[in-house]
């Protein structure tokens, strides 16, 4: 486990994963504030599913989450700012404070990346179903470099799109096993049987 510096947190509604899509819409003040100075300084901020309160407001968060790396950023049509973001280590907050503007600081344990593990036959099916369903998923996904041979990259990206609750999504990231993980989302993923 690496000790990283504090960096901003970004409580969100959902679970971003390692190497997943983030698309953003930013319009807060010190939302906007947090991304001039990633960029000014390249770094990334944590991502973390917000437990209670909300997206807006003060919200109290998960502790473990994960790093946000900004690759580009647009004006949307509505004024606001666009942000496509990729997911990268997962983190363990160890402490946290809240500046004046209400923008959340962590510190933070980053957690080790899975080693790449091959997806067992038995779990074969998930990594066709991906290939088949991801493009089909729009623009974040286009670009995206498909590792179908990984069982930690293909768990991932089944937790990330499935229709399962926040918490469940919460409890794969947090699952330190790529097998475990795609023998937990397998039955999941089956969908109705005929």
């Amino acid at each position: 486990m690496l000790s990283a510096p504090s960096v901003p947190l970004f409580p969100l509604n959902i679970v971003l994963f390692p190497r997943g899509p983030l698309p953003l819409r930013i319009f807060e003040t010190r939302y906007i504030d947090m991304v001039r100075s990633c960029m000014r300084q390249e770094q990334g901020f944590g991502v973390a599913l917000i437990r209670e309160g909300s997206e807006a407001g003060a919200a109290g968060t998960v502790d473990v989450g994960t790093m946000a790396k900004i690759v580009d950023f647009h004006q949307l049509s509505d004024g606001f700012l666009g942000l496509s973001c990729v997911g990268g280590r997962r983190f363990r907050i160890t402490g946290r404070h809240r500046q004046s503007d209400g923008l959340n600081i962590v510190q933070m344990d980053l957690l080790e990346e899975e080693a790449k593990t091959p997806v067992p036959g038995r779990h074969a099916h998930l990594a066709e179903l991906l290939r088949s369903v991801l493009p089909q998923l729009g623009e974040v996904y286009a670009g995206m470099e498909m590792q179908l041979d990984d069982a930690s990259w293909v768990g991932f990206r089944l937790a990330e799109i499935l229709p399962i609750p926040a918490a469940e999504k919460q409890f794969c990231l947090e699952l330190k096993d790529p097998i475990e993980r795609l023998d937990l989302l397998s039955p999941l993923a089956q969908g109705p049987t005929s």
